[in-house]
């Protein structure tokens, strides 16, 4: 009896196991899965001053890093301090020895060198920055501040006391000339009877000229001073002259200075070069940019595009400590009528930040 009793039970089994077996899915088959990894993109800068100058190469660095840190598959590389004569050079290393698709040269000088690199390097991209030459590899771009100059020039009109205001300037080139222009022209809309005073540097980077050209112009009379040159010299300047008891105010250039000159500076032109890179960037990794169809890509951004803003400090168009002095002085303008430079200044801001710029100088 036990013994059938373990027959049927090892016969009911196999037949589970059977039932089981034929229940069950097939064994799957191997199959061989290839991982495409996405190509990589290796782009190149190549500054005319250096990286920690607070002005303009620091804030293209701020931008290069910004990009190198949002793309993961974005490699980068750069040269800082690179003398105009050395362009070609930097631009032969970067391409044929260390491998870049990409190259931005980042001085008004560079820009012989950059269309010359074009020729000899079909196969690469370039970006040069503020030119005006360009080739089907080769693109320019350019976060434009004259409307920032003309705001930054409404300030300066309204607080100088002896009715000079100066300007420290790099070189007589059109870039230059345009806003040394632009701020002209806010100083006499607020203050007809005052003057501007140029002193040239003949330098992007030259601390001590321009220590010696900002002296100088106080020792002129002007109270005021702007400037395009790529360190807080000026600003510094100015604070010691308010510390002696001497105001003397400033305007801050490219990079966010107010810390160098918090009871001088008043206000400055700040640029967001990394807005402009990512454009450039993801496009050429879309493959909407080539080196066959660059000759009419010219970027020229400003306010409304968001490559640029009004303030020495990020997110403070004017320092707390100029506000009351700005909104007691009152002008008169044919369409707003009677109003403070201060508001007159917020108003034109807003007036270019919009998508249809309702003015410009």
């Amino acid at each position: 009896m036990l013994r059938r009793t373990l027959i049927v039970g090892l016969s009911m089994l196999a037949a589970l196991a059977m039932v089981l077996t034929a229940c069950a899915p097939p064994t799957p088959e191997r199959v061989e899965v290839t991982v495409v990894v996405p190509p990589k993109l290796k782009a190149a800068w190549i500054y005319v001053g250096p990286i920690g100058d607070y002005g303009w190469t620091h804030a293209h660095d701020v931008g290069r890093r910004y990009v190198e840190e949002k793309f993961p598959w974005l490699e980068t590389a750069y040269a800082e301090s690179v003398a105009e004569a050395d362009v070609a050079r930097f631009i032969d290393r970067f391409v044929v020895e260390e491998g870049c698709d990409v190259v931005f040269t980042t001085s008004f000088g560079f820009m012989d060198a950059t269309i010359e690199a074009g020729e000899k390097h079909p196969d690469k991209i370039f970006f040069h920055c503020s030119g005006y030459k360009r080739a089907k590899n080769v693109g320019t771009y350019f976060a434009e501040f004259h409307q920032l100059y003309y705001l930054n020039g409404l300030m300066a009109g309204a607080l100088t006391k002896t009715g000079k205001v100066g300007y420290v300037a790099a070189h007589p080139i059109p870039e230059v000339v345009r806003h040394i222009n632009a701020f002209a022209l806010g100083v006499k809309e607020v203050n007809p009877e005052a003057t501007v005073h140029v002193r040239w540097l003949f330098a992007w980077y030259d601390p001590a000229k321009a220590r010696e050209a900002a002296e100088s112009l106080i020792a002129e009379g002007c109270d005021v001073l702007a400037f395009t040159e790529d360190s807080p010299t000026v600003i510094e300047v100015g604070q010691e002259y308010v510390e002696k008891g001497q105001p003397v105010y400033t305007f801050s250039h490219y990079s966010p200075m107010q810390k160098f000159g918090p009871d001088s500076c008043v206000s400055g032109q700040l640029v967001h070069w990394e807005v402009v890179y990512e454009d450039i960037l993801a496009k050429i990794y879309a493959g909407a940019y080539t080196t066959e169809n660059l000759a009419d890509v010219d970027y020229w951004w400003m306010l409304k595009e968001g490559a640029c803003e009004l303030g020495g400090e990020f997110g403070v168009p004017i320092n707390p400590k100029f506000e009351a002095p700005l909104k007691e002085v009152k002008v008169t303008d044919p369409v707003l009528g009677e109003i403070s430079v201060y508001d007159l200044v917020m108003t034109r801001l807003k007036q270019m930040s919009e998508e249809t710029v309702l003015f410009d100088p």
